[in-house]
């Protein structure tokens, strides 16, 4: 894969004349080099439904008069730049207004993505039906006519659905339809088949080429789903809603996987389709720094204006970006990382533990999304592993909020902590879910739900920055009994807030008279009896992030790989590049801000001064250095301890560890 590619999106109306009319080779060109583009994504077809090529499997563009997909691949081709092609794959509006029986359609036999036709809108297709087939022709004669580098289809997530097709099929197996579980078994059967005849189509013309299915979420835990790709491509625009925790917890589960895989993200301010906006070229500095840091290769999203002209503007915000991620390069491909945590997704335990039950949805797993930004701001190295995953590695696996457990997934756990690991559990995780209490010894025993939502939180340790006090928390709790060391506890509310009682404007006041168990250490790992990772993603209370970090610290002693000074803003990973005898420290600092209503913005970078790192490292160092600047750095190294100080960085560093 290449590091610097650009998603070229292209969904044109019919109602605009002169398609592609200001194309030319040369401001192609011109744009990709000014950009330091060396992969770009084309159109074939678009969510509209139209072919943007002369086409016998689809339509043509009406308003285009010329082969525009060919003319982009010979001039990228001409200059070095890869070609991948995409094609809208859940969307097709043209053939929507043709053959609704096709489209997925909600219980309710309304249309999903767009209910309705009288609303401007797409609407979403089903694979289970005959559109299978008409898609496969297109992506068939994409393979057949053009050199392309990959394919890239669009909108094509498991999606429960009820049209005609699929309730025929149900009912012929003789099930229920409308019930939930049957219609998600069916849509994950369709959503497999779907990629095995892509592969088919592909393979029969251009054997190997790489394709990705977008599906916007990359489902933890459904690995069948992430290996229908030959590699993955996580879209995550910050300012388009997703924000800038979602992608270091995306990347961390991806790099379990054995593929390789880009962070995706955009030149807009707001999100796709966003014509006329540009976010600040140091938020596109930064975001392709963290896919770097974070062992993937990147991509920016721009959206071709209809007459074919690259916008010179966007190229060199591009650029801006680019120029700097083709210095690191070198320093960046064919990396592991190194992390001493894992997070075991709930989405994954979800998924285990209810086989065939629809998913609540990627918003559900809260407690996941605390514990990345927890981790990321104490300066742990972790990766996101799955059920199916291998533990071994890691010396602390946390377990978030809600991850109850069956005799397998327990015995997993058991071989885990028997071999060295520590768990760290919140609310309901590491708790069977047949009632028998908790599967591990965490130094306590399961009793149930807490009596009172919120209750207080003491602390039985020092904190940086909070002293001895009761701290509300507003998130779920547990009631349990002590069996190890006690290291926090319960105060109750005197009552529920309620219309007969209350108490002052908020929640009821601590009742400091009656304590109970809050945090607990056992041989086997440590426990929090509350939803404290869902408490940090929603509340962002400092409570709950210290206490994670010193109960953490509890558990990991001396073995933590790396400490450092950076602030709590920054980013740091480790990396290593094995085949070149390295490791490289990424150190990253940006503070987004919130501007408008919801979008987070990265606009100053400021220098970071004498940033300190300590690393536990069993190889000796040969050099250390900073990179791409080549310069070298003063560093101690002693019983496996090597220490270093980057004088000043601004945006990102790399410093290289020879060995």
């Amino acid at each position: 894969m290449r590091f610097r590619q650009v998603h070229l999106d292209f969904h044109t109306s019919e109602c605009i004349d002169g398609i592609g009319s200001k194309f030319s080779k040369e401001d192609f060109q011109k744009a990709l080099k000014i950009g330091h583009v060396d992969s770009i994504t084309v159109f074939s077809k678009c969510h509209h439904g139209w072919a943007y090529h002369p086409s016998k499997a689809n339509e043509t563009h009406p308003k285009l008069d010329f082969d525009l997909l060919g003319a982009q691949i010979e001039a990228a081709h001409e200059i070095g730049v890869k070609t991948p092609v995409y094609l809208s794959a859940g969307l097709d509006e043209k053939m929507a207004r043709k053959r609704p029986d096709w489209l997925i359609r909600n219980e309710d036999e309304s249309i999903a993505w767009t209910p309705t036709f009288n609303v401007p809108g797409y609407h979403r297709f089903c694979f289970n039906t005959p559109y299978l087939d008409y898609l496969l022709d297109q992506v068939a004669e994409v393979c057949q006519n053009y050199d392309a580098d990959g394919i890239f289809t669009d909108i094509v997530q498991i999606i429960p659905c009820y049209c005609q097709t699929c309730v025929k099929t149900m009912r012929e197996r003789g099930l229920d339809p409308y019930d939930s579980k049957n219609a998600y078994n069916l849509a994950v059967e369709t959503y497999n088949n779907y990629t095995k005849r892509m592969r088919e189509t592909v393979d029969k013309y251009k054997p190997g080429l790489p394709i990705f299915h977008n599906a916007g979420h990359l489902y933890v835990g459904n690995r069948a789903f992430a290996y229908g790709n030959t590699h993955l491509e996580i879209e995550s625009l910050p300012t388009g809603g997703w924000g800038y925790d979602h992608f270091p917890l995306s990347a961390a589960y991806a790099r379990t996987l054995g593929m390789e895989y880009l962070g995706m993200t955009g030149k807009f301010h707001r999100g796709w389709g966003e014509f006329g906006g540009f976010k600040h070229p140091n938020a596109l500095r930064y975001e392709a720094a963290l896919s770097l840091a974070n062992g993937a290769k990147c991509s920016i999203g721009d959206q071709l204006h209809p007459l074919g002209f690259m916008q010179e503007a966007t190229y060199k915000l591009i650029g801006a970006a680019y120029a700097e991620v083709e210095e690191k390069e070198a320093w960046c491909d064919k990396v592991d990382a190194v992390a001493d945590v894992a997070i075991l997704g709930q989405e994954s335990v979800f998924g285990h533990m209810h086989p065939g039950a629809i998913p609540p949805g990627k918003h559900s797993y809260k407690g996941n999304t605390g514990a990345s930004r927890i981790l990321l701001e104490g300066k742990y190295l972790f990766n996101v592993v799955d059920v199916q995953g291998d533990f071994s590695p890691y010396k602390v696996l946390i377990m978030t909020d809600d991850s109850m457990v069956d005799d397998v997934l327990a015995e997993k756990i058991r071989t885990f902590v028997k071999n060295g690991g520590k768990v760290l559990a919140s609310g309901t995780s590491a708790v069977y879910a047949d009632g028998r209490g908790f599967a591990i010894d965490l130094g306590a025993e399961y009793v149930g739900k807490a009596k009172f939502t919120p209750s207080y939180l003491r602390p039985q340790f020092e904190m940086n920055g909070l002293w001895d006090a009761s701290y509300v928390i507003f998130e779920n709790g547990t009631q349990i009994k002590a069996t190890g060391d006690v290291v926090g506890l319960r105060e109750n509310p005197y009552f529920e807030r309620t219309v007969e009682h209350f108490s002052s404007h908020a929640q009821t006041p601590n009742d400091i008279t009656v304590t109970e168990p809050a945090i607990t250490i056992g041989k086997d790992g440590a426990y929090i009896a509350f939803e404290i990772f869902k408490e940090y993603a929603i509340q962002g209370s400092l409570i709950a992030r210290e206490t994670v970090v010193r109960v953490l610290d509890m558990l990991l002693g001396e073995n933590k790989t790396i400490v450092t000074n950076l602030p709590a803003q920054g980013v740091t990973t480790l990396m290593e590049q094995k085949g070149k005898n390295r490791y490289v420290n990424h150190l990253l600092y940006a503070a987004p801000v919130k501007r408008g209503q919801r979008a987070e913005i990265i606009e100053d970078l400021i220098p970071i001064y004498e940033t300190e790192v300590t690393l536990k490292l069993d190889k000796q160092p040969k050099r250390v250095y900073l990179a791409p600047q080549m310069k070298d750095i003063a560093y101690e190294y002693e019983n496996g301890t090597l220490h270093y100080t980057v004088d000043k960085f601004t945006c990102h560093q790399m410093v290289v560890i020879d060995y």
